[in-house]
């Protein structure tokens, strides 16, 4: 998992609530359990307006030019700005992996649903909590100038304008620590790799008949 220090770049605004998580990802494109390739499917029926299918080519599919992450320089953007109740709907953590392979880093959202919150922190992508009225103020600062910039600053645990704006945001200590270091469960499990060895050994010895 990649480590989440401080990330600068352009947010892309996504202005509608209760992004699912089928839109972030459909459901024809659940077949695979790899954590990459799904990025070019990211909100597929969206940003295309062909139907899509795992086994067409997306070259082949006409883009929808009103859709904004098909706009520059928001297809490029690295921070994604929603509205309310961002990832609602089927648990499908191949919605993180697909925003994760489109390129983006951080969400920020008035809220999230609880179950893609989670998988996110799991993943490395930030979901960060703002007031309504806070991302009302960025959504406005976006449309006076596209390809506005925002620096999220993980480690002092605030989002910093261009214009020199700082919101501060929580975030757990734990799920800060595996950001920061960039340690997802597996990672973490392997930081006891020695306790782990050391313990099969002592069982195959009380044991035995367990690894015949």
């Amino acid at each position: 998992m990649k480590k989440f220090r401080i990330v600068t770049g352009v947010v892309a605004p996504m202005d509608r609530p209760n992004v699912d998580t089928d839109a972030i990802i459909p459901k024809q494109y659940l077949k695979s359990i790899k954590r990459s390739g799904f990025g070019p499917n990211a909100f597929d029926d969206w940003r295309y307006l062909d139907p899509g299918a795992p086994d067409i080519e997306n070259s082949s599919r006409r883009i929808n030019p009103d859709f904004v992450l098909n706009q520059s320089p928001y297809d490029q953007a690295n921070i994604l700005i929603a509205r309310e109740n961002f990832g609602c709907g089927s648990s499908r953590e191949h919605a993180v992996w697909a925003l994760d392979d489109f390129g983006f880093r951080a969400i920020i959202a008035p809220g999230f649903a609880d179950i893609f919150f989670n998988n996110s922190f799991k993943n490395g992508l930030l979901p960060i909590v703002l007031d309504a009225e806070v991302v009302n103020e960025i959504f406005e600062k976006i449309a006076a100038k596209s390809g506005y910039e925002i620096t999220v600053d993980l480690t002092n645990q605030k989002v910093v304008t261009e214009d020199g704006d700082e919101y501060p945001f929580e975030v757990d200590a734990f799920r800060k620590h595996c950001l920061l270091n960039g340690l997802d469960d597996i990672s973490l499990t392997l930081q006891h790799a020695d306790e782990i060895r050391a313990y099969e050994e002592k069982t195959k010895q009380s044991a035995p008949w367990l690894f015949s």
